[in-house]
């Protein structure tokens, strides 16, 4: 085999081994491509169920604050009803 033949048969097979690795690339990116598009959607799903979950606290807070109000009040209610019932006990 002659020089000019192993330089033009490795010239050929470096020509294969650049469309390989293009054809791999591409597939590479590709893949890439549509996982970037996975997590892109999977982002807005998680935007779109926190503002919901936000939404649902905020609508419940005020409650829990009507709730501890009304604790508050019975818990004093309580407190009269236990001393009322206490001096009922001591004046017997």
């Amino acid at each position: 085999m002659t020089q000019a033949n192993a330089a033009f048969w490795m010239t050929v097979v470096g020509t294969l081994c650049w469309g390989f690795c293009f054809l791999w690339m591409g597939r590479i990116s590709s893949k890439q491509n549509r996982l970037m598009d996975q997590i892109r959607e999977q982002g807005r799903r998680i935007e779109k169920l926190s503002k919901v979950e936000h939404d649902l606290i905020k609508e419940v807070h005020p409650q829990v604050g009507e709730i501890k109000e009304g604790m508050d009040i019975m818990i004093a209610a309580v407190k009269e009803n236990t001393a009322v019932q206490k001096s009922d006990k001591t004046s017997d």
